[in-house]
């Protein structure tokens, strides 16, 4: 039976990294510069502004915010009505920040783009890198095709991670210590890519694009698709069995949230390259009920 999408905020330029977190929904809106609190009663409420474009959110140990800034390659913390800056990683990214994710220990994954795709740079394979609650960063996973969206496993013993232009979803064995081991295949959405070949060359428009994703508690994760019209109920292996429709809209990160956590929340825009969102604020906040509630 098909869905019943409702529309919860609209206007905006281009919403990613959606937390749901204290009862209370959170986004970045990209290219506006703002983080995002989307109240109960339906209002939409400023955070703070983040020149350098905020993406990827999260919360460290004593509560606060902590928010990655793209375009300066810097973890902020927000506290006190002040943004510090937690770590620097201008000399470890060589591309803009992506997606993050906090661990239960307070340190945090954070991937990149690769390169400078925005100034005409080849999309590059890059590294995964973590900051430690107390600032030390350290590369902990190599090799990976524009890390984005990623999840954390209940036990604290796995990190999921989409590599978006290599179709797939990468597992990674979690350490006492944060440093990551033992990759391997989550699911595959399209071929494997070539190691031989540039990564653009394996972008396709027939297979899914993983962005943003979360996990339900069945263990499935919900994907953003930001090569198609929907998300998508994924399990490992790979293999798809739901989809909520998303017409004329490509959904670029989810999240599940809600009183019962059984709302998916999905961050909305038109495809990629059929509008400008520095300038066109296309995005939108939508919403539907599911089946499989999400995880605490």
């Amino acid at each position: 039976m098909p869905r019943t999408v409702t529309t919860i905020a609209s206007g905006m330029n281009f919403l990613e990294g959606p937390r749901w977190h204290d009862g209370t929904l959170y986004a970045s809106d990209m290219f506006a510069k703002h983080v995002l609190r989307f109240a109960k009663d339906g209002t939409v409420e400023t955070v703070c502004d983040v020149p350098g474009q905020p993406s990827g959110l999260g919360w460290d140990a004593t509560g606060h915010l902590l928010i990655s800034s793209m375009t300066d390659r810097r973890v902020l913390r927000h506290a006190n009505g002040r943004l510090d800056v937690v770590a620097a990683l201008e000399a470890e990214a060589p591309g803009p920040l992506n997606d993050m994710i906090v661990d239960r220990h307070g340190g945090l994954y954070i991937g990149n783009f690769g390169s400078h795709l925005d100034d005409g740079e080849p999309l590059r394979r890059t590294h995964l890198l973590r900051v430690a609650p107390d600032g030390r960063v350290s590369r902990v996973a190599e090799g990976l095709v524009f890390p984005n969206g990623m999840a954390i496993t209940p036990d604290g013993g796995t990190l999921l991670v989409a590599e978006t232009y290599a179709f797939r979803i990468s597992a990674f064995g979690i350490n006492p210590d944060g440093s990551l081991t033992g990759r391997r295949d989550w699911a595959n959405l399209g071929p494997a890519p070539d190691p031989t070949q540039a990564p653009e060359a394996t972008i396709q428009a027939d297979h899914p694009l993983p962005d943003g994703i979360c996990l339900d508690s069945e263990g499935c994760l919900w994907v953003a698709d930001v090569g198609g019209d929907g998300a998508l109920r994924v399990t490992e292996g790979g293999k798809i069995v739901d989809k909520v429709e998303t017409p004329g809209l490509a959904v670029y990160a989810v999240v599940l949230g809600g009183p019962d956590l059984t709302t998916l929340y999905m961050c909305a825009a038109p495809k990629l390259g059929t509008s400008d969102p520095k300038v066109e604020r296309r995005g939108c906040l939508l919403s539907c009920q599911v089946d499989v509630p999400g995880l605490p």
